[in-house]
């Protein structure tokens, strides 16, 4: 966990990656863990609980961070008062339904940069098989000491 929080500000419970598996120069790979003790499945669903598609997306977008922070690192284009912020969500699709006790394996690849703003695609798999694809972007904002 060390090395995921070295990367980006994510912490539980909002932390949805338990593992990198690899950073390339296009794109990362990482794995989580759908644990059942996860405390949003008490409502989502009782009974049935299912993995809810927005924190699978967040999962996609937490590994992006990750690729960025290192990319932009070995580009020496950032430092600590940089925080991978979410600007853009296109083309969500969700294909297979994630629960308690399946493990899936998330990708993203670097698509176009402009400026500070970096277009991704992502994708996670379960079992081998796709359950979710989407396109995104983030921005790299500077903190506000203001704020």
């Amino acid at each position: 966990m060390e090395e995921i929080y070295r990367r980006i500000p994510h912490r539980p419970p909002f932390l949805f990656i338990d593992k990198i598996i690899e950073i390339t120069e296009t794109g990362a790979r990482a794995a989580l863990t759908i644990r059942p003790d996860f405390s949003f499945f008490e409502g989502h669903y009782p009974g049935n609980p299912i993995m809810p598609g927005v924190l699978l997306c967040e999962s996609v977008f937490q590994t992006g961070a990750i690729f960025l922070a290192d990319h932009l690192q070995s580009e020496s284009l950032t430092d600590k008062s940089v925080t991978p912020v979410l600007s853009r969500i296109r083309d969500a699709r969700f294909k297979r339904m994630v629960k308690p006790g399946d493990e899936v394996e998330i990708s993203v690849t670097l698509g176009e940069k402009m400026g500070q703003f970096f277009t991704m695609t992502g994708e996670i798999r379960k079992e081998g098989k796709v359950a979710l694809t989407i396109s995104y972007a983030l921005a790299m904002v500077r903190e506000n000491p203001s704020q």
